[in-house]
Protein backbone atom coordinates (compact mmCIF):
# COMPACT_ATOMS: atom_id res chain seq x y z
CA UNK A 1 0.00 0.00 0.00
CA UNK A 2 1.34 3.54 -1.06
CA UNK A 3 1.87 6.65 0.75
CA UNK A 4 -0.58 8.58 -1.16
CA UNK A 5 -3.71 5.65 -0.84
CA UNK A 6 -2.75 6.19 3.53
CA UNK A 7 -3.27 9.94 2.97
CA UNK A 8 -6.32 9.39 0.55
CA UNK A 9 -8.27 6.53 3.49
CA UNK A 10 -7.65 9.64 6.12
CA UNK A 11 -8.51 12.22 4.31
CA UNK A 12 -12.51 10.02 3.54
CA UNK A 13 -12.11 9.35 7.32
CA UNK A 14 -11.30 12.67 8.10
CA UNK A 15 -14.16 14.13 5.28
CA UNK A 16 -16.84 12.24 6.94
CA UNK A 17 -16.38 13.15 10.04
CA UNK A 18 -16.70 16.55 9.16
CA UNK A 19 -19.96 16.17 7.68
CA UNK A 20 -21.04 13.84 11.01
CA UNK A 21 -20.23 17.51 13.15
CA UNK A 22 -21.52 19.89 10.78
CA UNK A 23 -24.56 18.62 10.27
CA UNK A 24 -25.48 17.93 13.99
CA UNK A 25 -24.86 21.31 14.32
CA UNK A 26 -27.70 24.27 13.76
CA UNK A 27 -26.98 27.47 12.44
CA UNK A 28 -29.52 29.04 14.82
CA UNK A 29 -28.50 27.90 18.37
CA UNK A 30 -30.23 24.68 18.20
CA UNK A 31 -29.24 21.72 17.39
CA UNK A 32 -27.41 18.86 19.23
CA UNK A 33 -27.01 21.56 22.47
CA UNK A 34 -30.90 22.25 22.93
CA UNK A 35 -31.30 18.98 23.18
CA UNK A 36 -29.11 18.15 26.32
CA UNK A 37 -30.38 21.18 28.38
CA UNK A 38 -33.15 23.98 28.40
CA UNK A 39 -33.56 26.82 26.07
CA UNK A 40 -31.60 29.83 27.78
CA UNK A 41 -29.95 27.78 31.43
CA UNK A 42 -26.67 27.01 31.61
CA UNK A 43 -25.97 23.67 32.51
CA UNK A 44 -22.57 22.57 34.00
CA UNK A 45 -20.54 20.91 31.25
CA UNK A 46 -24.04 21.36 29.26
CA UNK A 47 -25.39 23.72 26.26
CA UNK A 48 -22.02 25.78 25.98
CA UNK A 49 -19.76 23.01 26.32
CA UNK A 50 -21.41 21.29 23.60
CA UNK A 51 -21.64 24.39 21.27
CA UNK A 52 -17.92 25.06 21.89
CA UNK A 53 -17.08 21.56 21.30
CA UNK A 54 -18.60 21.51 17.84
CA UNK A 55 -16.81 24.65 16.88
CA UNK A 56 -13.67 23.38 18.13
CA UNK A 57 -13.97 20.61 16.20
CA UNK A 58 -14.87 21.22 13.27
CA UNK A 59 -12.11 23.37 12.73
CA UNK A 60 -9.78 21.14 13.64
CA UNK A 61 -11.27 18.78 11.37
CA UNK A 62 -11.00 21.24 8.63
CA UNK A 63 -7.57 21.97 9.55
CA UNK A 64 -6.66 18.17 9.39
CA UNK A 65 -8.10 17.73 6.04
CA UNK A 66 -6.22 20.44 4.61
CA UNK A 67 -2.98 19.49 6.11
CA UNK A 68 -3.62 15.84 4.55
CA UNK A 69 -4.40 16.95 1.28
CA UNK A 70 -1.03 18.85 1.11
CA UNK A 71 1.26 16.32 2.91
CA UNK A 72 -0.32 14.18 0.06
CA UNK A 73 0.06 16.63 -2.53
CA UNK A 74 3.90 15.90 -1.27
CA UNK A 75 3.44 12.28 -1.53
CA UNK A 76 2.12 12.12 -5.43
CA UNK A 77 4.90 14.21 -6.55
CA UNK A 78 8.01 12.43 -4.80
CA UNK A 79 6.39 8.74 -6.43
CA UNK A 80 7.44 10.18 -9.77
CA UNK A 81 5.22 9.13 -11.76
CA UNK A 82 1.41 8.92 -12.12
CA UNK A 83 -0.36 5.31 -11.46
CA UNK A 84 -3.15 5.99 -14.67
CA UNK A 85 -4.42 2.93 -16.40
CA UNK A 86 -5.91 5.44 -18.46
CA UNK A 87 -3.59 7.27 -19.79
CA UNK A 88 -1.23 4.06 -20.02
CA UNK A 89 -3.76 2.34 -22.17
CA UNK A 90 -3.51 5.96 -24.28
CA UNK A 91 0.08 5.38 -24.87
CA UNK A 92 -0.46 2.18 -25.81
CA UNK A 93 -2.74 2.47 -28.56
CA UNK A 94 -1.43 5.17 -30.60
CA UNK A 95 -0.09 4.40 -33.65
CA UNK A 96 3.01 5.46 -34.42
CA UNK A 97 3.13 8.33 -37.48
CA UNK A 98 5.76 7.74 -40.17
CA UNK A 99 8.37 9.96 -40.14
CA UNK A 100 8.80 11.76 -43.24
CA UNK A 101 12.81 11.86 -44.91
CA UNK A 102 14.07 15.78 -44.04
CA UNK A 103 14.74 17.74 -47.48
CA UNK A 104 18.20 18.37 -48.63
CA UNK A 105 19.46 21.50 -47.01
CA UNK A 106 20.30 24.07 -50.05
CA UNK A 107 23.03 26.69 -49.49
CA UNK A 108 23.27 30.68 -51.49
CA UNK A 109 26.41 29.67 -52.76
CA UNK A 110 26.57 30.39 -56.38
CA UNK A 111 27.86 26.56 -57.72
CA UNK A 112 27.61 27.50 -61.81
CA UNK A 113 30.26 26.05 -63.22
CA UNK A 114 30.28 28.31 -65.84
CA UNK A 115 30.62 31.66 -63.88
CA UNK A 116 33.95 30.28 -62.00
CA UNK A 117 35.82 33.99 -62.91
CA UNK A 118 38.49 33.60 -60.25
Amino acid sequence: MSTFTIFLALIVVVAFLLIVVIMVQNPKGGGLSSSFGGGGTQQLGGVKKTTDFLDKSTWTLATIMLVLILVSNVAINKSGTAESKAIDQINTQQPSVPVAPAAPVQTNENTDPQNDSN
